[in-house]
């Protein structure tokens, strides 16, 4: 058999790597998503970068990549300082590199710089689609829509039980005057397992609606990579759902998250959740202020009312009484004078004739006293059976919605908030059906 014209591998390999050279000879820019990253115990920095095609998101091209020791402090510190993050893993990023080819490496790129302002753009050109997806499905205003309870005082509080956050929260609360029942539901704030671990927290407290007003979540600050899973569809949506009033404090001043879009109040800090809270229970405080001042008020009124009513009756009676006996008096003295004037022959007569009569004017009297007396009684026990207090032990109400009486059905609307005080205590209601007679 005649032999064959060959090469040697190393030979081989050394003509790949001359063409490769040859056809890119200067450093080019590239974006790609960092499939995998990973710096070693000499400082090198080894990644894998890919392009995903399609919806599916399957790779259809990756390249293995290196920073080299002497080039990744810098261009990581100036990536970090521009975008607050640090590389990472699922970042698309745009990078200078030379192809570079090695006879036992085989094919890989040399990263020589990293461009912040494109990673930037592409952050924000997700967020801007998450937005627009839930805008879309027309949930992006929902939890916004919702009322805020006027007393917040029992929270579902959805963050880390270490986190500084939550504990500043909690010591805000705890200055206050105010009975807060709060309720921690732990969940992680930070890293990969941020966003199923606050949307499991979530569904726990949806499990017992009844029992909380508001859900608080909250951390402390931290880079844009640390809180990017509150900018997340799925997080976000789940938020913008919730049948309770959200309020986030995720705690980074300079951005707005999705989350805080989304929410039905969004604040800074958990501190200032705490302060918003305690300003809540401090208006309601208040008004309830302001309303035992009016009660007091109008039932002093009523009184001096009726206590005016009841002197005037007591002097009409007092007129009255006088009046009469004076009649009787003339009368009588008149009788008396007649029967000095009548003949002694008339006089036994005339006598009895006179019993009779100031038997007749003593019952009168006495009737006309009785009957004055039964009319005081019965105003002294109406003047008392409209006494406030004894109005309300029957089992009457004072209804109020915003502050304001309710004397007709038709003042009320269903989901208004309705204050019914009560002989002792009172109860916040939300009207379901309201408006009819």
């Amino acid at each position: 058999m005649a032999a064959t014209k060959h090469i040697s591998l190393s030979k081989l390999q050394s003509l790949i790597k001359r063409n490769l050279e040859a056809a890119m000879p200067l450093p080019c820019w590239v974006t790609a998503e960092i499939g995998e990253l990973k710096v070693n115990y000499s400082g090198h920095c080894y990644m894998e970068l890919v392009e995903k095609g399609g919806d599916n998101g399957i790779p259809c091209a990756k390249a293995s990549a290196v920073i080299w020791r002497n080039r990744f402090g810098m261009v990581s510190s100036y990536f970090r300082s521009e975008t607050g993050a640090e590389l990472s893993a699922g970042m698309n990023v745009l990078v200078k590199v030379s192809v570079s080819y090695h006879e036992l490496y085989g094919l890989s790129l040399v990263v020589s710089d990293i461009d912040p302002l494109y990673t930037l753009g592409d952050l924000e050109r997700q967020r801007q689609k998450t937005i627009a997806r839930l805008q879309e499905e027309g949930v992006y205003d929902m939890n916004r829509g919702l009322p805020f309870p006027g007393v917040p005082q029992r929270i579902a509080v959805v963050s880390s039980r270490n986190a500084a956050g939550y504990q500043d929260f909690m010591n805000e609360l705890g200055r206050s005057p105010f009975g807060f029942r709060v309720e921690l539901f732990d969940a992680f704030m930070q890293g990969h397992g941020t966003e199923d671990s606050v949307i499991d927290a979530l569904g726990r407290i949806c499990e017992r609606l009844d029992d909380f007003d508001t859900v608080i979540i909250i951390r402390g600050g931290g880079s844009q990579s640390d809180l990017a899973a509150f900018d997340s569809y799925r997080l976000c949506c789940h938020i913008a759902q919730f049948p309770l009033p959200v309020v986030t404090g995720i705690g980074h001043d300079k951005d707005e998250s999705i989350a805080d879009l989304v929410a039905a109040v969004a604040l800074k800090t958990p501190t200032a959740v705490a302060g918003f809270l305690v300003e809540s229970m401090q208006s309601v405080d208040a008004w309830l202020v302001a309303a035992r001042g009016d009660i007091l008020r109008l039932a002093v009124g009523m009184l001096e009312n009726e206590s005016r009513t009841l002197r005037e009756a007591g002097f009409r009676l007092a007129r009255t009484s006088s009046g009469l006996t004076r009649t009787v008096d003339i009368r009588l003295e008149r009788l008396i004078a007649g029967i000095r004037r009548m003949s002694e022959q008339t006089m036994a007569s005339l006598h009895y004739r006179l019993d009779v009569l100031d038997g007749k004017v003593r019952n009168r009297s006495q009737a006309i006293i009785t009957a004055e007396t039964a009319k005081t009684e019965s105003l002294r026990q109406l003047v008392e059976s409209r006494d406030p207090a004894k109005i309300l032990a029957l089992g009457f109400a004072v209804v109020r919605s915003e502050g304001r009486p309710v004397t007709d059905a038709a003042q009320v609307s269903a989901g208004d908030l309705l204050e019914i005080n009560l002989h002792r205590g009172v109860i916040t209601a939300r009207a379901e059906k309201a408006g009819e007679n």
